[in-house]
């Protein structure tokens, strides 16, 4: 059996179609075996990790490209740009803790979301995005099909879930019900990232049920990051009220 067949059949793309260059080259230098297999090797799990990277990216279903390198933030007040820089060393995933990002459209809520997102898909994690018009489209399926159990187990397998655009769309009181149930199941089981266009005192526009809101705001508000990207603060004011007045604990 020839080399490149034996890599083939053990899944070593980069040896298969490099490793006669590669010996080429190892020739030229003088390269003793052990470190022209080091070289290799170590060539072959750079592809290996680039191409884990790409699937991961591909599988989070980003709606477009963002990295923090690229991330404007000038616009930014600096106690935001000083969270935002804190946020990128990903603790809040491996502690399972949520960020909610509030502002008017156009404010970067998206984008940060995404660059966060791809940086976890970078450092390894596996990521999910989707819009809350999406998840209510997707939740109605799994309603029809029975399959709302399988859908939660899938949800919850993320290290980190986006959920885009809260406040665009309304739910009726069984969605509104199961979405609740949604978020409690991975709640504290796994971070998530919100985002919306209203503040906590609106959210009841989207639910439709004063209680309802209430428990949802104080699942996920619960030792969470909270920031308001078009103000000169990461709080916003209804969010400080909301907190005050319930007694809920948020990172400053």
């Amino acid at each position: 059996m020839s080399i490149k067949e034996s890599a083939y059949i053990l899944r070593l793309p980069f040896i298969r179609n490099n490793y006669e260059e590669c010996a080429k080259e190892a020739r030229l230098k003088d390269m003793s075996f052990e470190d022209f297999l080091e070289e290799l090797l170590k060539n072959e799990v750079e592809l290996r990790t680039r191409n884990s990277i790409k699937t991961r990216i591909r599988r989070a279903k980003f709606p477009y490209q963002m990295i923090l390198q690229d991330y404007q933030r000038e616009h930014l007040s600096i106690e935001i740009r000083q969270k935002i820089h804190e946020l990128e060393t990903l603790e809040f995933i491996d502690n399972k803790q949520n960020i909610i990002l509030i502002g008017n459209p156009g404010t970067g809520k998206t984008a940060l979301s995404i660059a966060l997102g791809t940086e976890a898909c970078q450092q390894g994690k596996k990521v999910l995005f989707v819009s809350i018009p999406t998840l209510l489209i997707e939740l109605k399926e799994a309603m029809n099909q029975n399959q709302i159990t399988m859908y939660k187990r899938k949800f919850e397998s993320y290290d980190l879930v986006i959920l885009d655009e809260l406040g665009y769309c309304t739910f009726d009181q069984e969605r509104g019900e199961i979405l609740f149930n949604l978020l409690s199941s991975r709640n504290e089981k796994g971070a998530m990232i919100i985002t919306s266009n209203l503040t906590f005192d609106r959210w009841n526009e989207v639910f439709k049920d004063q209680v309802l809101t209430g428990a949802i705001i104080d699942r996920l508000a619960y030792m969470s990051y909270l920031i308001d990207m078009s103000g000169d603060s990461y709080r916003t004011l209804a969010t400080k009220n909301w907190n005050t007045k319930n007694g809920s604990t948020t990172n400053q």
